[in-house]
């Protein structure tokens, strides 16, 4: 039994994505609590947050989040496993020489096998390439996904990071072989508005389902850092985070008190601003959340089947 998950068809396709889904980026590695991540399976599949996000670099270490989630999912919800839909990704760093990046056909077949492994899986619902690779010959690189999916090894195919053009070339590559792309995945949230320009557009045209990532823009836009001091164990005081440091916090640090002031005179918690203003956007599939425990898993879950933003919020965001 699910608790009012909202799911939205995922471009021209027959899948359904709930309008909140779980990424397990820097929330499922090795260092994380495994009963925490174990519970927050359990709970998302009660909020009926059936998708979960990985990649194979994930963690850290590289790999570490594919292994838990696949000895959880062996150990706890393997009976479940046809109501998840999993998804991975090939194609940032991942083992040392030459091959261990990038989007060559070596790569790919290489990145699925391994993911496979470290999940349990005999296949995952989709099989994203993580990033364009400009060096590769794309035909080269659209075979190998082609090949993925006719091998059973992946339900779909999906796209990360990918320009405009470029997607809308691969698009057309893939549905002239019959396995046409599933998802557009990039980042979109109140402080990074660039996706709104080219990549929205091209997901509509080529009737793709588009799914964003860091839409509270790595927790800027939860309010956890408007104090004084960073709060201790955030992303942003971790001296080893390339993602997130001070100096990115104080840059943002001026919007996210405007926003902060448009959300408080709502009446509506930042997080849920930020994510309500997301799915007012008919054109995305699913927004990625990267909870680390139970309680920020069933807080994003609140965004999901609610009203559309009054208008004066909307016109207030800009």
């Amino acid at each position: 039994m699910t608790e009012g998950m909202t799911y939205r068809r995922c471009g021209n396709s027959g899948i359904l994505l709930p309008e909140i889904s779980l990424g397990l980026w820097h929330n499922f590695g090795a260092g994380s609590d495994a009963e925490e991540c174990r519970a927050m399976i359990g709970r998302a599949l009660e909020l009926g947050i059936c998708h979960f996000d990985l990649a194979d670099n994930y963690g850290p270490p590289p790999g570490s989040a594919e292994e838990r989630f696949g000895r959880l999912l062996k150990q706890d919800f393997f009976m479940r496993r046809d109501e998840m839909f999993i998804s991975t990704k090939s194609g940032h760093l991942m083992w040392p020489g030459v091959y261990g990046d990038w989007g060559s056909r070596k790569h790919l077949i290489a990145g699925i096998n391994q993911s496979l492994r470290r999940l349990q899986l005999d296949y995952v619902d989709v099989f994203y390439h993580h990033r364009p690779d400009t060096a590769t010959p794309v035909e080269e690189t659209v075979s190998a996904l082609v090949d993925i999916v006719r091998s059973g090894k992946a339900l779909y195919i999906g796209l990360s990071k990918y320009p405009p053009a470029l997607f809308r070339r691969v698009c057309g590559m893939l549905k002239a072989e019959n396995v046409p792309c599933l998802l557009h995945q990039f980042r979109y949230n109140l402080l990074d508005r660039e996706c709104e320009t080219e990549t929205l557009p091209t997901v509509q045209q080529e009737q793709t389902g588009s799914i964003v990532f860091s839409p509270l823009a790595q927790g800027m836009l939860t309010g956890k850092y408007l104090g004084a001091e960073l709060p201790p164990l955030s992303r942003a005081a971790d001296e080893s985070s390339v993602f997130l440091d001070e100096a990115k916090v104080q840059n943002a640090a001026k919007r996210v008190r405007e926003l902060q002031h448009i959300a408080n005179k709502a009446g509506i918690p930042l997080t849920q601003l930020a994510l309500r203003w997301l799915l007012r956007r008919q054109e995305i599939s699913s927004v990625l959340i990267g909870a680390r425990n139970v309680t920020q898993l069933e807080q994003c879950a609140q965004a999901a089947g609610q009203a559309p933003l009054p208008d004066d919020v909307l016109r207030a965001l800009g």
